[in-house]
Parts: structure tokens; sequence; C-alpha cells
């Protein structure tokens, strides 16, 4: 199983095994420079010294998303929560803005979410942070006319010109594949967007691991964002979720990971955020996203994320007996 040959793989690997001694090292030789006089005027130097001091501007790990070209930041922004709820604008910009300076680079959104709110509150950023931002939406009609309808509403919300990953949303039954295959579905608009230069490029998500395995068997999806978390709420057909791996580390697919807290069902009962997110990422994985509805979620998150380390198999194991008992 491709599954399995991953893990081995992430197992094996040492190129993080020495984090802190590395974290050390930096802090030293910055400290003899700071020492030597040449950080006293300012500059360069005092600047470095204070990253590396404050931990909270360690870098966000970044993985390849799929074949896009794109390195993405392992822990990512979610449209859901406080960025789609009426009144909350003030809240959501700061919420956008925080993660981003936080080294987010990817957010997730969708014409659906709050009825369009979302993507309004997120444009309000994107009119002057756009080029910091791997930008992804969804079209949840799969007709070719309700498509284009819908990502000019889409582009008009966000305040931009191109979309950067559009995908098809919610697609978790064998006939909304049928339909996507038809002539002038939205599928072929899609391919025409991408064509244009209106879309970067073609995703699509679901909550079946089946569905989404059957679509990436038959059509070349550059990303797929599924339901992934240690309970398998809201997971239709987890049975399959091995299949899914197989397909898309074969194809080379973007995998973006959701509901990894079940949108904060399954924390706290028997495990703390950081558990579940790191037990997600521990997937091969691109990105989770996450919805936030207070900024301190969002500080935890980013946190969680700079120290990831992958959990063993075993550890993954004893997650999932956890939460079956």
């Amino acid at each position: 199983m491709l599954l399995n040959e991953f893990f081995k793989k992430k197992e094996g690997d040492t190129s993080m095994k020495n984090p802190v001694n590395r974290r050390t090292f930096l802090k030293r030789s910055l400290a003899s420079l700071a020492g030597t006089g040449l950080a006293a005027s300012g500059g360069l130097f005092t600047e470095a010294i204070a990253w590396v001091l404050d931990p909270a501007n360690q870098p966000m790990p970044k993985r390849a998303l799929g074949k896009t070209g794109f390195d993405v930041s392992i822990f990512s922004l979610g449209g859901l929560s406080t960025i789609s709820q009426a009144g909350r604008k003030e809240d959501a910009i700061e919420i956008i803005n925080r993660a981003l300076d936080l080294g987010v680079n990817f957010i997730d959104t969708a014409h659906r979410y709050g009825n369009g709110i979302s993507e309004e509150y997120i444009g309000e950023v994107m009119k002057y942070r756009r080029k910091e931002v791997f930008l992804a939406t969804k079209s949840h009609d799969l007709t070719y006319d309700g498509t284009m309808r819908l990502i000019e509403e889409s582009l008009s919300r966000l305040q931009t010109d191109y979309i950067d990953l559009y995908q098809h949303h919610f697609v978790n039954r064998s006939d909304q594949l049928e339909q996507l295959r038809r002539s002038r579905s939205a599928r072929t608009a899609f391919e025409e967007l991408k064509e244009q230069g209106v879309i970067g490029h073609i995703g699509i998500t679901g909550h079946s691991s089946r569905v989404l395995a059957d679509a990436l068997e038959e059509y070349p999806y550059e990303c797929a964002l599924i339901t992934l978390n240690v309970t398998r709420d809201e997971m239709d057909d987890p049975n399959h979720i091995g299949r899914f791996f197989d397909i898309t580390t074969r194809n080379e697919t973007g995998v973006i990971a959701m509901k990894v807290m079940a949108r904060g069902a399954i924390v706290g009962q028997g495990f703390t955020a950081k558990e579940l997110l790191t037990y997600s990422l521990s997937y091969p994985v691109s990105t989770a996203i996450v919805g936030i509805s207070i900024l301190d979620h969002l500080e935890e998150n980013a946190e969680t994320a700079r120290e990831f380390r992958q959990m063993t198999r075993e550890e993954m194991e004893s997650m999932r007996i956890r939460a079956t008992t």
C-alpha cells in the first residue's frame, strides 16, 4: 500500500531530527554577533535576534500542494466560523490578517459559506494582500451556466480577477459525478475558465473517500478537499480512505484536510486541538484548513503547525482506539 510506504518514508526522515539544536545554534550565533557590537546600531542583526528568540516568529512549515507548483503552509485558514457570520466583519478581518502574519498562505472559502459573507470578508483583505495568498473557492452548481454565474459573483466578492484553486463543492454521490461527465457541465466550465486564466487549478471536495477516489480515477483533478479526523465524524465511506490516498499519492494530487476537529465538536472529548490537528497532518496531506472563531484558537493552531512532528502509525492507531472507547 502506498499509504504504508508513505509512513515508512516519514518515519525514516531525519531532515528535522534536531530542530532544537539548530535553533540553539542560531541563538548563540546571533547572540555572539550582538556581543561583538555588530548589532549595536540596530538594523539587520537586531531584527534577526528578535526573530529567532521569539518562538511565534518561527517559520510555518510548508508542503507541496500536489503538482500545482505551490508550497502551502501545513495549517491553513478555512472560510467558515467567524469568517462566515453576519455582523462579524471586523473580527473576521482581524483573523484573516493575523493568519497571514503568522505564515498562513492558503485560504479556502465557498460561494455558499454564509450566503456569500465569507467571500466578502476575505475580499476585504484580498484587495490589499492578494499576492500573499493561494486563494481557493468553490462552485456548488454542477451545470455550465450555473458555474459561470457563480464564478462572476465570487470574483466580485473576493475583489480579485483570478482564483488559484476552483473546486466542485460537496460532491458526495455517484450521480453527481455522472452530471459532471455531461457536455456543458461545471467541469466544462472549469476547463474553459482555466484556459482563460480566470482560475489556476481545478479541484473537487466532499466527505466521501469512495466518491472522491472514483472522481480522481476518472479525471485529473489537481487537488482534493476531504473530511479527515480521528473520530470519523462527517467522514462518509471511511473504509475507502486507504484507496483514496493510494490514488492521490500515485497521481501527486494535492490533498487538503478539512473538519479535522469536526467543527470543534470533538475538542475536549478526550482530545486536544493540538492532537487532532497533528493527527490529520500525519496523513499524506498538503495542508489542513481550520475555521477560526477567536484569535486565541488561531495562535494555538499556528503554534501546533510550527512544532509539528509526524505521528507514527502506532501513535495514530492509539488515537483511533481512544476515539472508539
